[in-house]
């Protein structure tokens, strides 16, 4: 089933990443080698269908292969490197409300909130990895092979998605997943500040603004965001910003003192010194490189 999933991936994914017609439903493919890639992750499960690859954030590493899945809680700038091709996956977009909707419908109380005395470990990771179930990959590949015959799109999407989640559920990733939909956990007030910087990334924002947003003090705010991302919210927010600045000098958008500018630089000569650290050489020099390897 998982060389049935991998065809679907590449059937309808001819650019390295492609959102589909089926609501929430992405897939990515990669053939050859490449380079570290800059990706910054929203609320979702891969699955992957062949290959692998590992994520990076902060002083983090998760390698996902042929197989697993892993779950994405919070939105995070991560490099991806592809080790394995080619590399075929299929991406389900969380939507909180849905999978709210389908533990009232199985009448499952809500998970506890940080502060319980079961709420057991606080802070989950940012990324939750597992083994797919026979019966995880059987009802993925069904919703990605809804693409073969679009008309059953409309009709079958949501329910194929309603199956997904609650085989997920069920899984080593359930608990994590559940979590998404308490709205006063440790980790939906990470999300909130995670959102705050990604919406303002470019602005001089101070460390009170987002414990404020998080509703929580400054030290609560470094121990649990760091706990949960594995970095802390100011680095966080450069990881956005050094991202932004490759993408516009990659697509010829600026010159770097100008894109320093544009992703929340004062300083031209701190901007050089930290894009050379995070990519190994000056901003021209990389853009010009990442576009060469482009054509």
């Amino acid at each position: 089933m998982l060389d049935e999933l991998a065809r679907v991936v590449a059937r309808h994914c001819p650019a390295q990443a492609v959102e589909t017609a089926v609501p929430r439903l992405r897939l990515v493919r990669f053939d050859t080698q490449a380079g570290p890639t800059d990706l910054l992750y929203e609320p979702m499960v891969c699955f992957v269908a062949q290959g692998a690859k590992r994520s990076t954030a902060g002083g983090r590493s998760w390698l996902v292969g042929r197989g697993a899945m892993f779950l994405s809680s919070v939105e995070l700038p991560v490099t991806a490197v592809f080790e394995q091709v080619p590399y075929r996956s299929a991406v389900l977009r969380l939507d909180v409300g849905t999978l709210a909707d389908l533990l009232l419908e199985l009448g499952e109380p809500p998970p506890p909130t940080a502060g319980s005395p079961a709420a057991g470990p606080p802070d989950p990771v940012a990324l939750t990895s597992a083994a797919m179930t026979p019966a995880i990959v059987e009802a993925v590949t069904r919703w990605a092979r809804l693409l073969d015959d679009p008309v059953d799109i409309r009709p079958l999407a949501a329910r194929m998605e309603g199956e997904i989640l609650y085989r997920l559920l069920g899984s080593p990733v359930g608990p994590a997943l559940r979590q998404l939909t308490v709205a006063d956990s440790r980790l939906s007030q990470v999300r909130a500040a995670a959102g705050l910087i990604r919406a303002r990334y470019a602005e001089p924002l101070t460390v009170e603004e987002i414990a404020a947003a998080a509703r929580m003090s400054v030290a609560t705010l470094h121990r649990h965001f760091k706990a949960v991302t594995g970095m802390s919210p100011m680095r966080f927010q450069k990881c956005l910003r050094l991202q932004q600045a490759r993408r516009l000098l990659v697509t010829g958008a600026g010159t770097a003192a100008g894109v320093a500018r544009t992703v929340g630089y004062v300083s031209a000569t701190q901007f050089n010194r930290e894009y050379r650290q995070a990519y190994g050489m000056p901003p021209g020099r990389d853009a010009a490189q990442v576009r060469s390897v482009m054509i």
